[in-house]
């Protein structure tokens, strides 16, 4: 076939309704599906985000939480719209890289979600109530190991990265701890601050506020670094647990299929959001690190990720209720 018949063709597919280049786009609403409820910080960190892609893109960005399922019923949503280049997933791990080990079947693929970028880091801390009898980590796992089946832990929820995380700690400690899933991380914090459960192994955003009033007590990051909200914390290798390792962490992906134009140019511009003085400053507040990595460094982080909780569900025999 002739040059000719290719150029008009091409402009002719150009001119099509719904081709948009990456440049045009977006034209409409763009919708950010958190699986989680309003008010955790999957939803504060998206949302501030979120502000900021709208004014940039000058179309509504809504944040629309779709919560159910450890956050497969927001993952299957967003899975299930290929081709829509206007709905996004703005997911903590479960969905991404944990639920495929924990759920015999889900409605989606993790592995076929397309990486946008990696918004923010928030690494985990061992959280314990003010009155335990340890005042660092080292002094709680030797209490931990005096008393072995009595020292309690809180969760999110059975599967949950805090569970995850907590069951790390026991593993590599050498730890016989009790399990106490609750739903979600505002009522277990609540029960640590009421001194019900012994310790909690969360996200420090959510947990700086109480450590703040003097209602808990931090006694170690899972981290490979102290943390810029919490310096004084020492971090996983200062402990003496150097593999301890966890993070939570919200990452943006797109429906199978989404052009890569489109998803390049939604990661430069969260990229640029990230870099902003005041969106840096509200994040940090809430001790969670910005990110704004490239989609290849994001989709091998999240693959990376998924390997360390495999590892991890796979040695604790880790089942869902």
């Amino acid at each position: 076939m002739s040059r000719r018949f290719y150029l008009t063709l091409a402009a002719l597919l150009i001119a099509l309704p719904g081709a948009v280049t990456a440049q045009e786009w977006p034209q409409k609403t763009v919708r950010v599906v958190v699986p989680f409820p309003a008010g955790g910080s999957n939803d504060t960190l998206c949302r501030i985000v979120a502000d900021k892609l709208s004014g940039a893109w000058k179309q509504p960005v809504i944040v629309d939480n779709k919560a159910g399922a450890g956050g497969n019923n927001g993952a299957e949503i967003v899975y299930g719209a290929p081709g829509d280049d206007y709905t996004l997933l703005c997911s903590p791990p479960g969905p991404l890289s944990i639920n495929h080990n924990l759920y015999r079947t889900l409605p989606y693929d993790w592995s076929k979600f397309v990486p946008v970028t990696v918004l923010v880091l928030t690494p985990n801390v061992i959280t314990a109530r003010k009155d335990l009898p340890a005042a660092s980590a080292q002094e709680f796992i030797a209490y931990a190991r005096a008393n072995p089946g009595k020292v309690t832990y809180a969760s999110q929820g059975n599967g949950s990265t805090s569970h995850l995380s907590a069951q790390m700690l026991a593993t590599q400690a050498g730890l016989d701890m009790v399990h106490v899933p609750y739903k979600g991380e505002g009522p277990a914090l609540i029960d640590i601050t009421a001194g019900r459960v012994d310790i909690f192994v969360g996200n420090i955003s959510a947990a700086l506020r109480f450590e703040k009033s003097g209602q808990v007590k931090f006694l170690g990051l899972a981290a490979k670094k102290r943390s810029p909200v919490a310096p004084d914390v020492p971090d996983a290798a200062e402990i003496g647990l150097p593999g301890l390792i966890a993070s939570a962490w919200f990452a943006i992906v797109a429906p199978p299929g989404t052009p890569d134009a489109i998803v390049q140019r939604i990661n430069k511009d969260t990229a640029a959001a990230l870099k902003l003085d005041d969106v840096r400053a509200k994040f940090l507040e809430q001790g969670a690190e910005p990110q704004g990595e490239s989609t290849q460094a994001t989709g091998a982080f999240i693959k990376e990720e998924e390997a360390r909780w495999r590892a991890v569900i796979t040695s604790a025999n880790v089942t869902l209720e």
